[in-house]
């Protein structure tokens, strides 16, 4: 009868065990498969997140296009259009007032060059000089380049206000050469 007893409660015992191992094995199961639940949302959420700011950034880079275009368009041609390289000559500088105009700075002065160096290889260049903000600088020189029609600046030249310890906002003359690629209107 004891060896009866002692058999039962063995058997009690192992049957325990088994039940508490398969608890135990349940246990980590669900908590492993919760653990990927969470970890695959939080990746879901990542790669939305990432989407969305791929989204913001695609729009700015279409957008910035179409405002650095000067007159709104981003699918402007590439060169300065005109009949004739006066004309072509007459838009660059337009094209450049109304960039110093958005950037609230003023044109002094402007020459348009149509006989320089690279004329010969269809270039018109102007040479203009502005006042402008120290802020607004670098959006004006970032509208001219990126914007249609291409145009590369050749020189630069700044001269800070005469004031020492001006204030940030005050107006700079600045000795801008710009020039693009002359293309006749067909």
């Amino acid at each position: 009868m004891t060896t009866n007893l002692r058999s039962n409660s063995a058997s009690i015992g192992r049957h325990t065990l088994a039940a508490l191992a398969y608890i135990g094995i349940v246990a980590a199961l669900l908590a492993l498969s919760v653990w990927f639940v969470a970890d695959y949302f939080d990746r879901s959420n990542a790669v939305a997140t990432a989407r969305e700011r791929l989204a913001l950034i695609d729009g700015h880079a279409k957008s910035g296009a179409a405002t650095a275009a000067g007159d709104g368009q981003a699918n402007g041609s590439p060169f300065i259009e005109g009949q004739t390289i006066t004309v072509a000559g007459a838009a660059l500088q337009q094209r450049v007032g109304s960039a110093v105009a958005k950037a609230d700075g003023a044109v002094l002065s402007s020459q348009i060059v149509i006989d320089g160096p690279q004329a010969k290889d269809g270039f018109v260049s102007l040479t203009a000089s502005l006042e402008i903000a120290q802020a607004s600088l670098q959006p004006l020189l970032y509208d001219l380049e990126a914007g249609m029609p291409y145009l590369f600046i050749d020189t630069l030249a700044i001269q800070s206000p005469q004031v020492f310890g001006e204030a940030e906002n005050a107006r700079m003359r600045v000795v801008v050469g710009l020039s693009g690629q002359w293309q006749p209107a067909r």
